[in-house]
């Protein structure tokens, strides 16, 4: 661990989104960040929180959230500097709420470096974390927007891919490359070429930069977001923050950073990634966390929740139980039981990454009584 935190180092932690594939677990309002997935007793958010302070210390990690969650927020993150919870009215996508962070820490202190990462991912071995982080610092301070791209682990179809290029000469970044370019999801054989060909490491959406940079990456590509971001930020740490907010936020284009600022980084030859040699995991789906749950073994039944009531003969997979109802499962492999007071879901591993689509019909239907 560092013996420090990292000079004038932010972290910003966008924490938004409800994980509609964790429906009914997760929910509008406790959404995925709020629920403690890896049986540590404490939030994936308190944990990601707990990531980032040696790296910062408690008052450089700033939050940005909604409305509907700045109050739990506030009680999972007791130590949170209140100026440091940034709220957003309504979700503008990923560019919005890295972007209006970056702008508002820019004007606070001039220069500083952001780092953004997930409030609901799953991250383990902390010192190889700190070393990619420290990378991607250095790589910060010689005017790269950064990224750690993880070492995957198997031919995964679930997640992005970043290809490395060039290897990079960067004082303190030994590990770092150019990024040659994004892939999106591939399919298995694609995939098996990538784990085969090494240079290709899973997107975790971590990125690095000084805010500046950033800013101008923006400006560049999103001139609007870009100017309505700067047009908050100049009000927020005055009275004029409610009106500027009320006025400029909800007219602001819903992209991501990745398609905002990250591939254009790097198709100009402008950003930069570090190999991350941690475990990592977006926690994405119940196949998923069956899997982190188990440590990737497929023969067992995972129990998540307090149910005594559970009764498990020959089957595997995953249950969540969030009440006293009797619960028996006999002779299924690969099942998913989410159940809840009310709403009950029932599936299989292989086909989890469909239950947003149920939330999507609730949504059409008006069901938001149980979204």
């Amino acid at each position: 661990m560092p013996s420090a935190p990292l000079e004038n180092f932010y972290a910003v932690i966008p924490a938004g989104g409800v994980g509609s594939r964790l429906w009914p677990l997760s929910r509008a309002e406790t959404p995925k960040f709020l629920h403690d997935l890896t049986g540590s007793g404490v939030s994936l958010l308190r944990n990601t929180w707990d990531r980032l302070l040696p790296l910062t210390g408690p008052d450089r990690i700033t939050v940005v959230t909604g409305t509907a969650h700045e109050q739990k927020v506030g009680q999972d993150l007791p130590d949170i500097l209140e100026g440091n919870v940034f709220i957003e009215p309504s979700q503008r996508e990923s560019a919005a709420a890295i972007g209006l962070a970056a702008a508002i820490l820019e004007r606070r202190h001039p220069g500083v470096i952001i780092g953004s990462f997930a409030a609901d991912h799953h991250i383990a071995r902390q010192r190889a974390f700190e070393f990619a982080v420290q990378q991607a610092v250095a790589l910060a301070r010689a005017g790269y927007i950064s990224t750690i791209g993880i070492a995957p682990s198997e031919p995964s179809v679930g997640f992005g891919y970043i290809q490395k290029g060039d290897e990079l000469d960067v004082e303190d970044a030994p590990m770092a490359a150019i990024v040659e370019r994004f892939v999106e999801k591939p399919d298995l054989d694609t995939a098996r070429k990538y784990y085969a060909d090494r240079n290709f490491l899973w997107n975790a959406g971590m990125f690095i930069s000084r805010a500046d940079v950033l800013l101008a990456e923006l400006a560049a590509n999103e001139p609007e977001l870009h100017s309505g971001l700067t047009e908050i930020a100049d009000a927020w740490d005055t009275d004029q923050r409610a009106e500027a907010v009320a006025r400029v936020w909800p007219g602001l284009k819903k992209i991501a950073i990745d398609y905002a600022v990250a591939e254009p980084a790097a198709a100009k030859g402008r950003l930069a990634v570090v190999p991350g040699h941690f475990d990592w995991d977006d926690v994405g789906d119940f196949a998923s966390l069956a899997k982190l749950i188990s440590g990737g073994r497929p023969d067992q039944m995972c129990l998540l929740g307090q149910n005594d009531q559970v009764h498990v003969d020959g089957s595997t997979g995953l249950i969540v139980s969030q009440t006293a109802r009797t619960i028996a499962v006999i002779g299924v492999e690969g099942l998913i039981v989410v159940d809840t007071a009310d709403a009950l879901l029932v599936t299989t591993s292989e086909h989890a990454q469909r239950v947003k689509s149920v939330v999507g019909a609730l949504q059409e239907s008006g069901r938001d009584d149980v979204l």
